[in-house]
């Protein structure tokens, strides 16, 4: 197969997720993101050049696939499934998407340069799995992943504030369970962390494939094991911690089971709840008994940190 199709949709930047995923589930090959950001904050970091930039509220969002599916049909799709996007709070603005054929070394270089070596916290980089980088520090933690084949490079909001979260909270020697894995980022970044036993789970098998190559870029990881699951559904592993960083009104059927699943004084962490689902997410929390210990935002994107509290206290905030 020497072609292929590029399917490029320009959208909000809030629902870059939502539509990276779409793309996934549609059968993508690979997944590029164009992103005005990624030129903020970041002179000297590594040494590069960066170009002036100006600054746009859209990404452009491109996936590739084989030459033999129907790519005019395919965008008629994607479009009915963007559109539909308001239905779940998210607004994908005036959106555009666009085809186009290319030869399949042109898709390499295409996708492949816009991944850079990109530092998440002060001790934690995310490397492209191609990228010959070398750590500033001893005590720098390098992730090595494939982006762009699955959820999670680590350079979304929704994905560095799990990350941040997980700083916070691990101390070491935990069992975790990770909801809606995708690349496997944050099931590395637990066991970087101090984490003992990881558990992982996607509905997407693609995105189980993923992980567990992610995860085998990475030296040292036999404590993280990757399943297909829906959700927290039929778990029955006792965790300290839980993380999950998927769309609010996906998170609303995570709460009660986390609830269940963790040991007394346990963490939840969710990430991926945009400004107008947090009052819902939060009420959901209250109700099953949760304790508000931080919430973190970016932009229009928040994540929380919530410890399972016992019946005399079971309040929002403290």
């Amino acid at each position: 197969m020497n072609n292929w199709n590029e399917l490029s949709v320009k959208v909000s930047r809030e629902t870059e997720e939502a539509v990276s995923n779409m793309l996934i589930e549609a059968g993508a090959q690979g997944v590029a993101i164009e992103d005005t950001q990624d030129y903020l904050n970041n002179v000297d970091h590594f040494g590069e050049i960066l170009p002036d930039v100006v600054q746009l509220d859209t990404v452009i969002v491109k996936a590739y696939y084989p030459e033999n599916i129907s790519i005019i049909e395919l965008s008629q799709q994607v479009r009915a499934q963007i559109a539909s996007l308001t239905d779940f709070g998210l607004q994908p603005g005036a959106f555009t998407v666009m085809t186009q054929s290319l030869a399949e070394n042109d898709w390499a270089d295409s996708w492949k340069q816009y991944f850079l070596p990109t530092r998440i916290s002060h001790g934690m980089t995310i490397v492209p799995s191609w990228t010959d980088y070398a750590p500033v520090s001893s005590d720098e933690k390098i992730i090595r992943l494939d982006p762009g084949m699955a959820f999670g490079t680590g350079t979304h909001p929704t994905t560095k504030l799990s990350l941040f979260a997980l700083e916070q909270t691990l101390r070491g020697g935990e069992t975790l369970l990770d909801v809606g894995t995708g690349s496997g980022v944050l099931s590395i970044a637990a066991n970087l962390l101090g984490a003992r036993d990881i558990h992982a789970f996607d509905l997407d098998e693609v995105a189980v494939r993923v992980a567990e190559e992610n995860i085998q870029l990475n030296p040292q990881m036999t404590n993280i094991t990757v399943k297909a699951g829906d959700l927290l559904k039929n778990v029955e592993i006792k965790a300290d911690v839980i993380v999950a960083n998927i769309l609010a009104d996906i998170l609303m059927h995570v709460i009660e089971d986390a609830y269940h699943l963790l040991h007394e004084g346990g963490f939840l962490i969710m990430s991926g709840i945009i400004d107008s689902k947090s009052s819902m997410i939060l009420d959901k929390c209250h109700q099953a008994g949760f304790s508000l210990m931080t919430q973190m935002q970016q932009g229009e994107w928040h994540c929380v940190i919530l410890q399972k509290a016992d019946e005399d206290h079971r309040v929002i905030g403290g």
